[in-house]
């Protein structure tokens, strides 16, 4: 089962697997997959077949790199020295990926990525632009996403404001054909359309032009990051053909979904700095494809690592390091401790782009186990949908529905939970409701820094301690976009934390492009986006509770740790 990069440590589910490999073989599900075969998966089509064409996508985009260049040479001259990506999810997590793995060239403009509401951040952010030199990326399939409409909106106008008429040329779109932002584009003349393969879903897009293009523009070598993806591709299809199986992204899919059959749903990433920043497009492509009927394997990042006693059965452990031996003795541990463990082994930047195809055929397979559609995400449009509702409410009332707050002290108001007449006990007695194989999610909805980040970081390793349960941590909006599918799809083993407060200040959303008149805020709409999935948790049954934090919140999460 192993090679010289990757390594399968299983203890007594090897066996399972193996099995679960057998029957692969019995049932040719890596070549059904391939001739793009419902089947494996559901007997409906819908929303499979329309989804699957990521499996050829690296050979397709690489035929493409001529035309990408022609048109993004323009900004190779230095007349641009940054570039601003808006989008969210699967749209924008590969070119953050590779903005912090490979970083720009000399002489290529800088990324920055922006998929936040968060009006202070986002304030901060845009007057920190030289617009003249500014060339914005604007990425969503659809084109309809409200946060993606929301920041296009703002930075266009900001542009616009600035240099005119001549505002479009510094303006690319990534979308599908026939898309509401490709028919957008036909009125307001921009630089260029870039057209996105409609049947690749976001998450399974890193590969293809949506992903490409932001690598490009910054001077990554995407040709061998191509031909690193096509090899892994062509050792898959190899591999199927002999039957071995031999330490591919078969092998690894047949080992998640057997896992998670048997418990142990909760992938805990050790990664090595060089390949930290892969870690969160791994979780979207996971938890949003895996998130569902019941079932669900849960991405735990940042979790620094414990003795191997600390864990409970539900946990799987993937190393990504540089060179054999690396963490050999902690490895050994988690093994000897009867936790399954895999290695990865690679210190070559553009082995990246074989690892993307790699872990998005194992996500595939494992849906194939889990019996669920990896392809969809059925559940992520419940938050919208509210968030809609209050989006509506608020512009006719000025003001969110009123919400019956059960606790109230000086620093925060506290929604939701168990009964208590203390801060202290309102946290146990929420905590205390957890099961075997629960998990804690931090739900973030505080002015980003550097300080929140610490804290938020203390406050989850805490509660690990004290009670051992993973726990996870996902800024609002964006996580609704990775891990929003899993925590409203799965079997209900989550309990949410939602932390929210009053922003310092907020920034007006333009209704169209070219016009001041605003009926809605950035802060309104990151205040309806917690309500709304406040409310969507609460209609699948899930455990929340919300601490919204009237003065420092920096403060409230060190008094909330503090407890523990």
């Amino acid at each position: 089962m192993d090679n010289e990069y990757i390594s399968f440590s299983l203890g007594k589910y090897r066996d399972s697997v193996i099995s679960a490999l057998d029957k692969m073989r019995r049932d040719n599900i890596i070549g059904r997959i391939y001739t793009k075969d419902h089947t494996v998966w559901k007997p409906s089509p819908i929303e499979i077949v329309n989804r699957l064409d990521w499996l050829n996508a690296p050979s397709e985009t690489l035929e493409k790199i001529t035309y990408i260049r022609q048109v993004l040479e323009p900004f190779f001259d230095g007349s641009i020295n940054d570039v601003v990506l808006l989008g969210m999810g699967g749209s924008i997590l590969a070119a953050e990926v590779f903005n912090k793995i490979f970083g720009s060239e000399t002489g290529y403009p800088n990324l920055h990525v922006i998929d936040t509401t968060d009006p202070v951040l986002i304030s901060r952010f845009s007057k920190c632009l030289n617009l003249k030199k500014t060339l914005f990326l604007v990425s969503s399939k659809s084109g309809k996403t409200m946060e993606v409409t929301s920041l296009l909106h703002y930075f266009y106008n900001l542009v616009f404001e600035k240099l005119g008429d001549a505002a479009g040329s510094h303006f690319i779109f990534i979308t599908d054909k026939g898309s509401f932002l490709e028919n957008f584009s036909k009125n307001i003349p921009i630089q260029h359309v870039f057209s996105s393969d409609s049947n690749i879903g976001g998450r399974y897009s890193a590969l293809s032009i949506t992903g490409i293009v932001p690598a490009a523009i910054i001077g990554i070598d995407v040709e061998i990051l191509l031909l690193s993806a096509i090899d892994a591709q062509q050792r898959e299809k190899a591999e199927s053909f002999s039957g071995k199986f031999a330490a591919t992204g078969a092998l690894l899919g047949a080992a998640l979904g057997t896992l998670a059959q048997e418990g142990r749903n909760k992938i805990t990433f050790i990664m090595s700095p060089l390949w930290a920043p892969f870690g969160n497009w791994l979780e979207q492509l996971i938890a949003e494809s895996t998130g569902k009927e019941g079932k669900g394997i849960l991405p735990v990042l940042d979790e620094p690592l414990a003795e191997p006693g600390i864990y409970g059965n539900d946990r799987l452990f993937v190393f990504f390091q540089n060179a054999p031996g690396d963490n050999s003795a902690k490895i050994d541990g988690l093994a000897e401790a009867g936790h399954p463990v895999i290695t990865i082994t690679t210190n070559n930047r553009y082995d990246l782009g074989g690892q993307m195809f790699l872990w998005e055929l194992a996500t595939a397979v494992a849906g194939h186990f889990l019996g669920i559609n990896p392809f969809d995400q059925p559940d992520v449009e419940i938050t919208k949908a509210h968030t809609r509702r209050m989006i509506t409410i608020y512009r006719e009332s000025k003001e969110f529905p009123y919400e019956l707050s059960s606790l109230t002290t000086p620093e925060c108001v506290i929604y939701g939970g168990p009964q208590a007449l203390t801060l202290a006990d309102k946290l146990k007695f929420f905590l205390s409701e957890a099961n075997k194989g629960d998990y804690v999610c931090l739900q973030v909805y505080l002015n980003r820094s550097p300080e929140v980040d610490q804290a938020l970081q203390t406050l989850r390793e805490t509660i690990f301690i004290k009670y051992g349960f993973a726990v996870t941590t996902g800024y609002g909006p964006r996580y609704l976009h990775s891990t929003g599918q899993l925590h409203k799809g799965d079997s209900g083993n989550g309990l949410f934390i939602q932390l929210t407060q009053d922003n310092l200040w907020d920034v007006d959303i333009p209704d169209e492009i070219g016009e001041k008149k605003s009926s809605l805020t950035f802060g309104t709409l990151h205040a309806a986006q917690a309500q709304g999935d406040w409310q969507a948790l609460k209609d699948v049954g899930r455990r929340i509770i919300r601490f919204h934090f009237r003065t420092n919140p920096i403060a409230g999460l060190k008094a909330i740790t503090e407890i523990f």
